[in-house]
């Protein structure tokens, strides 16, 4: 009979049973044996593998230390020498989602198969989700039990090194990989079976999925604007004389913030367009048609809006890719709700 697989066991300091918020700083621990949700995993599966140890770290050691955590964590690692990691689940807590897709990606690199759990928007899923091997979740642990029995599965045929089938027939979140296949039957045949099957009501599964936008619900309207301040955020390439932060064109990775302070408007003479989808020199002889500083102090003046933030934030839209997108639109929004902003004025090209 063969050996039960080894696996290692990755949690947050929450299910890690150190503490809730108020232990987000803890350092990297390690158990043997599960811990938490690792007890109801290990019930579930059996003999067929056994969690040989738990590694455990704190939220916010992980996202603010995490090359030194992962360091450690792969030390660990080497040390309880897995078959396969298992990471979470994680559902919708975002530094958690992302604690749980490094330390996959990490375990990947040593060679290890890994499986994680979260929900489909959670960050570590829209960051890194052609790289990691997700069950889907619900936003709350209140799907625990589905979430660990999709990763049970997976984990043993992870260990087994047996081939996974796509994410429609695994019940993981698609990673975006193409592969040749051959269905049998041409693709005008299969097509007409949907739409003769939409037309008749019926069930059917498209093999193009076609994923809508996603709704954000919008902000309460703002109380008093004369009170109010006000940020200009900008994705149409605004770049200083000569672009000296050498931002890109298109495909962007991060975005630059400029201080505005001492300025009432953008001149020709200091400021620029450098962007690849649309034709730059209008802009460049008034960069106040992708940033309109100028009417905003002038409503700043008239006592319109309270004042105009400090900071402005320009990158170029075109071609970046809706994940790298979220992730800078959040980096943004945070530092403008600690920056006391009311409102933003994004102006897209």
């Amino acid at each position: 009979m063969a050996e039960p697989l080894r696996i290692a066991h990755y949690l947050n300091q929450f299910f890690g049973g150190i503490g809730g918020e108020d232990q987000a700083d803890a350092g990297v621990t390690a158990a043997e044996g599960p811990i938490g949700p690792g007890k109801a995993l290990q019930q579930l599966l059996g003999g067929a593998a056994t969690i040989a140890g738990t590694i455990v770290c704190g939220d916010n050691t992980f996202n603010e230390r995490t090359d030194e955590a992962l360091a450690e964590i792969e030390a660990h690692l080497k040390r309880i020498d897995p078959d396969v990691v298992v990471a979470g689940p994680a559902f919708n807590a975002g530094r958690y989602g992302l604690a749980c897709a490094r330390v996959c990606m990490a375990a990947q690199a040593l060679g290890i198969p890994a499986v994680t759990a979260m929900h489909p928007e959670n960050p570590g899923a829209v960051s890194h989700r052609a790289h990691v091997l997700a069950v889907p979740t619900s936003e709350s642990a209140a799907s625990m039990n589905e979430a660990l029995a999709g990763v049970a599965r997976l984990a043993l045929k992870l260990g087994r090194g047996e081939a996974l089938g796509s994410a429609e027939e695994e019940g993981y979140l698609p990673r975006g990989l193409r592969k040749v296949h051959d269905r049998g039957r041409p693709g005008y045949a299969r097509a007409l079976d949907m739409l003769l099957a939409k037309l008749h009501g019926e069930p059917f599964v498209t093999e193009v999925p076609i994923h809508a936008p996603e709704r954000v619900p919008p902000a309460a309207p703002l109380g008093d604007l004369t009170q109010a301040t006000i940020a200009l955020v900008t994705t149409g390439g605004l770049v200083r004389k000569g672009n000296p932060d050498r931002q890109v064109s298109f495909n962007a990775t991060r975005y630059y913030r400029h201080s505005v302070a001492e300025l009432k408007s953008l001149g020709e003479e200091g400021w620029e367009a450098y962007h690849a989808g649309y034709f730059n020199h209008i802009v460049n002889t008034n960069p106040n048609y992708i940033l309109p500083l100028n009417f905003m102090r002038e409503l700043e003046h008239r006592g319109a809006v309270g004042q105009v933030y400090e900071w402005i934030y320009a990158l170029p839209g075109v071609s970046t890719p809706v994940a790298t997108a979220i992730e800078m639109g959040l980096s943004i929004a945070e530092d403008l709700r600690q920056g006391g902003v009311d409102g933003v004025l994004l102006v897209a090209t």
